[in-house]
């Protein structure tokens, strides 16, 4: 399933990929001061995202259970595969680069991309 999620249900899906399940006092308590976002705004993005097949809900003794529908990494692989094809027109190679020019690269990155290009190419023979 692909789920394209804009900033700030990133923000709230990063709070219940932290811990779930948790409800929307929960969810306002611990995002007000980083946000501050009204139960109301909480209740309004939970929705959209339920909507989006990203959060579900169970229905608790006294209030929702919310829970993500979704794996964090199956969100960031279609944020990634967006991002590739929106902005680079698929080009991987013209990402890579532009990374490397706009913010260089250290030994740990080089080695992490070497092993990355070293196992794709393993994959192939």
């Amino acid at each position: 399933m692909t789920v394209d999620l804009s900033n700030s249900e990133w923000k709230l899906m990063d709070r219940l990929w932290e811990q779930s399940p948790r409800t929307i006092t929960e969810l306002t308590a611990s995002m007000r001061e980083e946000t501050g976002w009204s139960k109301n705004t909480i209740i309004t993005m939970l929705s959209r995202l339920e909507a989006k097949g990203a959060v579900r809900h169970e229905e608790g003794l006294r209030a929702k259970q919310y829970f993500p529908a979704v794996d964090r990494e199956e969100a960031a692989l279609a944020e990634t595969e967006n991002l590739l094809s929106k902005v680079y027109g698929g080009n991987l190679g013209l990402m890579v680069s532009n990374l490397v020019e706009s913010r260089g690269l250290t030994e740990a990155d080089i080695a992490e991309l070497s092993a990355i290009l070293e196992k794709a190419g393993g994959d192939r023979a």
